[in-house]
């Protein structure tokens, strides 16, 4: 009985520092929100740095000042939001990891459904160029950097026992990598659906998003031994995407009549939905390709007459303003800082910063140029394609759930991806000059 009793004692003291812990960040990142909507950025942007700073970064290094100096007895950032990475006892991570992947799961959901495949096809050659280079070009960079910093234990950005190969491949992954779900937030932000701007971006940036995903499969494969595992992984996907577009989209436009009623969704086609994409994403995540892109794909397959209208219309405002919030929070409380302790670590950031903004930006405006695109679209495009923003962060905290690396090379990478994405606005507007683009 007393287990029981302990059990459902601790149980409850979780749900109400949940409560509590929601209320705090869903505040908190619209007070951030409000702020950076004066320089221009979007909700996301200031999500991204209120995670960051309720972390231990900055929140918990105040706390533990406030303590080390008297001023408190209680570290507030350790009591509001407890880490046990020893996973002996019930703690933040627990229960915020499900809670935030399933609002990044809805949001992929929807960014699928205003996904437009006409526009991308039109484009097609040009997304195609200007993705290859802006692969290219920064995945060499980073695996340049992994191979420098690989044999260094002094900088300790990757644990013990990692191949090289596979630390060269992830962190060129992750330096090739753009904010899709960003970046067409962004480009619905700028008036860019439909230019030849926006077209090019979009269709760069999935992708340059799927091969990064197929090259982080390639790595946990390979850590595994096992590069059947790599081989299944990418066969599953097209397997899905396959069984998503020549099976599940058919089958959706025959029933959207009937789960229809007076021009709205029914509560069926709503249910039908959610279930569509909780299955997708199920399946992504069962074969290491993660939830998001099952998400995505589902969202892509929903019939665009009345379906994807109402699904849209009823999942965002809970999943932009409530789960979503939750994932950067996640992000942040991984994020240390304070790891970068170290003139040599602070210079490595640099050196990752620096090879990003050149290795991305520099190669898609070349790209774009050469494929026959005027100069002022091809620099925006570059700029856009730059911002990393949340497929950064998800691809990094894959990263540091396997061990593919330490918390100072995800500090330093939450950086380049914060700042990244938050040049991205100010230097279009710069370049672009609220010029109307071409279409």
């Amino acid at each position: 009985m007393f287990p029981c009793h302990a059990i459902r004692v601790n149980n409850l003291d979780l749900a109400i520092k949940f409560f509590l812990q929601l209320a705090v960040i869903l505040l908190f990142c619209r007070i951030v929100g409000m702020v950076a909507a004066k320089f221009g950025q979007p909700q996301v942007v200031a999500e991204m740095i209120a995670g960051v700073v309720l972390g231990p970064s900055l929140f918990g290094l105040l706390s533990q000042m406030a303590v080390d100096r008297g001023w408190t007895e209680v570290n507030w950032q350790q009591w509001l939001f407890p880490w046990d990475n020893s996973q002996t006892m019930r703690d933040t991570q627990s229960y915020l990891f499900p809670a935030s992947q399933l609002g990044l799961a809805l949001y992929m959901f929807i960014v699928g459904m205003e996904f437009r495949m006409d526009i991308i096809r039109s484009k097609l050659k040009s997304s195609i160029a200007v993705s290859a280079a802006g692969m290219a070009a920064p995945f060499g960079l980073g695996a340049l950097l992994a191979w420098w910093a690989h044999g260094r234990p002094e900088l300790n950005l990757f644990p013990v026992g990692i191949p090289l190969s596979s630390a060269m491949i992830f962190l060129g992954a992750c330096m090739c990598i753009t904010a899709f779900p960003m970046l067409a937030r962004i480009i619905h932000f700028k008036g860019l659906n439909g230019t030849t701007m926006g077209t090019v971006a979009i269709g760069a940036g999935a992708i340059d998003d799927a091969t990064a995903w197929i090259l982080l499969a390639v790595v946990l494969a390979k850590l595994e031994g096992d590069w059947s595992k790599a081989r299944d992984n990418i066969l599953g996907a097209v397997y899905f995407v396959i069984v998503a577009f020549m099976l599940v989209k058919p089958l959706l436009l025959k029933l959207e009549a009937r789960l229809t009623k007076d021009g709205s969704l029914t509560e069926a086609g709503f249910v039908l939905g959610l279930a569509a994409m909780c299955l997708g994403a199920w399946w992504t995540d069962r074969i290491h390709l993660h939830a998001v892109f099952g998400a995505f794909v589902m969202g892509a397959v929903m019939p665009r007459a009345v379906m994807a209208r109402d699904l849209i219309a009823r999942i965002q405002p809970l999943a932009v303003a409530l789960l979503l919030p939750l994932f950067f929070t996640y992000s942040g409380l991984n994020t240390q800082i304070g790891l970068l302790n170290s003139g040599a670590l602070w210079m490595v950031c640099a050196a990752v910063l620096v090879a990003a903004v050149l290795g991305k930006g520099a190669a898609c405006w070349l790209a774009a140029r050469a494929s026959g695109i005027p100069n002022r679209e091809a620099l925006g495009i570059g700029t856009l394609m730059n911002a990393r923003g949340l497929m950064e962060l998800i691809i990094i905290n894959i990263g540091l759930q396997k061990g593919v690396i330490t918390g100072g090379l995800f500090a330093v990478l939450v950086i380049m991806a914060v700042i990244t994405t938050l040049m991205a606005s100010p230097i279009f507007d710069w370049l672009v000059a609220k010029r109307q683009p071409q279409a």
